[in-house]
C-alpha cells in the first residue's frame, strides 16, 4: 500500500448518508456484481453493528467490515462479517490490514469474547493464520461455498 489509510470504526448512527452509500455500494460491486452471488444484503443488522472503513488519503472507500456484538448473529462470539476490499488495491496486503484492524477494534469494544465469521471455503487459510478454526461443514451461502470459523478468546 502506498500512503497509509484513515480507519474509523463507528456505530451506524455515525454515517453520514454519503458514507453510507459508499459502504453500500462497494458491498453490492463486490459481493454481488463481482462475486455473482445474489443475496440480501440489507439484512437489518447494519443498524446494531460497529463499521469499520479505511480510506485513502483523498477519502475514497478502499476497505471495510462489519462488527456484530455477541448475541446477534452468534450467541457468545462477535461476528466479523462484510469483510471486503476494493478491486483496485487488492494483492497490495490491504486485506490483512483491514482484518487486523478489525480483530483489534473486535477486541477492544467486546474485550475477552469470541470472534466468529462466516468465510468463504477458498479464504480458509487467510483467516487460520489469524487464528481462527473451522467449526462447520461447508455450506452454500448465495452461491457461494462458505465455512463458520471461530477464534477463541486470547488466541493469535
Amino acid at each position: 500500500m502506498g500512503q497509509p489509510l484513515a480507519w474509523a470504526c463507528h456505530p451506524f448512527d455515525g454515517f453520514t448518508p454519503q458514507a453510507l452509500y459508499e459502504v453500500l455500494a462497494l458491498r453490492d460491486r463486490v459481493f454481488v456484481v463481482e462475486q455473482q452471488s445474489i443475496y440480501g444484503d440489507l439484512d437489518g443488522l447494519d443498524q446494531q453493528a460497529l463499521h469499520l472503513s479505511g480510506r485513502s488519503p483523498e477519502g475514497r472507500l478502499l476497505a471495510y467490515a462489519r462488527l456484530l456484538p455477541p448475541g446477534i448473529k452468534l450467541d457468545r462470539a462477535v461476528a466479523i462479517g462484510r469483510v471486503v476490499v476494493d478491486a483496485s488495491v487488492r494483492g497490495t496486503g490491504l486485506g490483512r490490514l483491514l482484518m487486523q484492524q478489525a480483530l483489534d477494534a473486535a477486541e477492544s469494544a467486546w474485550p475477552g469474547v469470541e470472534i466468529g465469521l462466516s468465510a468463504q471455503v477458498n479464504a480458509r487459510s487467510f483467516y487460520e493464520s489469524f487464528g481462527f478454526r473451522t467449526v462447520s461443514e461447508p455450506y452454500d451461502d448465495g452461491g457461494i461455498l462458505h465455512e463458520d470459523m471461530l477464534r477463541f478468546a486470547g488466541r493469535a
